[in-house]
């Protein structure tokens, strides 16, 4: 059986931890992807959902543990990574 991850209250312990430790030992099945952003954000975007639309972000951005605006953008990022469906489209011969 996995060990769970000691409490660490600070970054300088956490470093400490990671130096020494056989991150293998330990269950990190509860840890989740998160993404830092470095980029300031400049501009503003006004949009328009249709209620439902707009109560389901909320819900899924809930889930996420995130504000619903930082998941609209996320899921924007997301959708311009994968392949357009030009790029997906069979080349003709």
């Amino acid at each position: 059986m996995k060990r769970k991850l000691p409490p660490l209250a600070t970054d300088e312990a956490a470093e400490r931890f990671v130096e020494t430790a056989d991150l293998s030992d330990y269950d990190l099945s509860g840890f989740r992807p998160h993404s830092f952003e470095f980029t300031p954000k400049s501009r503003q975007v006004n949009l328009r959902f249709p209620e439902p639309l707009l109560a389901a972000v909320k819900a899924r951005a809930a889930e996420a543990g995130m504000p619903y605006q930082k998941f609209i953008r996320l899921s924007l990022e997301a959708a311009l990574r994968a392949p357009s469906p030009a790029q997906k489209a069979p080349k003709r011969p």
